[in-house]
């Protein structure tokens, strides 16, 4: 039956494929944002005093809580509006995928400091080192690549999640999909494709993340499946 129907959807697959440069800006854009607000927040909740702490709590507590779907129309039609611009729907999609991502990292990066032995500060304190020179030159890089495993896992969630965005039309895989399936009358075969390939993305971009782990994992520290 789905071969019979693969002729009405081939001319349609470069057009959901060019979707790919689209879903990789959401994804590349929302990590990257996600990444710089993530380890400020994960520092702040780890050295932070109780208000900063009770700050950022809530901050995650919000991004972590309330559905991407809700936060992608508060942001475009509400907030963003109401500061007196109005962003269009791309740029809006990743900042809401990177104020969310960074909810999601800062807790992947705070487990990673956690992780790292407090020996080590203490001992860099003890030969002269200040708490912040401590924090940037002794533990971060070791959590940077502790984080690595969780990272990879937050770039499979954002993959899917950038999905979601087709609600503000952004020309993602999904909206050009749904756009075919109006053209061709084809209710399956399109997402059954659409999913093959989102399936493809997120093979891909775990591996890269695995051997990226391969070379940079600290040496005697016990891998995390991945």
């Amino acid at each position: 039956m789905y071969l019979e129907q693969l002729p009405m959807l081939a001319p349609y697959i470069p057009f959901i494929l060019e979707g790919t440069i689209w879903t990789y800006s959401l994804v590349g854009g929302g990590l990257g944002l996600g990444f710089l607000i993530g380890v400020p927040i994960a520092i702040g909740q780890v050295y932070g005093g109780r208000i900063i702490k009770g700050i950022l709590d809530v901050y995650v507590w919000f991004f972590r809580g309330v559905p991407l779907i809700v936060q992608l129309f508060l942001f475009y039609w509400g907030v963003f509006p109401a500061m007196g611009f109005k962003l269009p729907a791309l740029a809006t999609s990743i900042v809401v995928l990177g104020l969310r991502s960074g909810a999601y990292q800062s807790q992947i990066f705070r487990g990673a400091i956690e992780s790292v032995e407090e020996g080590q500060m203490l001992a860099a304190r003890a030969i002269g080192m200040s708490k912040a020179q401590a924090i940037i030159h002794i533990v971060i890089p070791q959590a940077l690549r502790i984080a690595i495993p969780g990272w990879t896992n937050e770039y499979a969630i954002l993959l899917k999640d950038s999905a979601i965005c087709f609600v503000l039309g952004v020309m993602e895989v999904l909206t050009r999909t749904k756009y075919v399936v109006s053209a061709t009358g084809l209710a399956l075969l399109p997402y059954l494709f659409a999913g093959i390939h989102f399936l493809i993305l997120t093979y891909g971009g775990t591996k890269i993340f695995n051997i990226l782990y391969e070379k940079v994992h600290i040496p005697g520290l016990v891998k995390r499946g991945m």
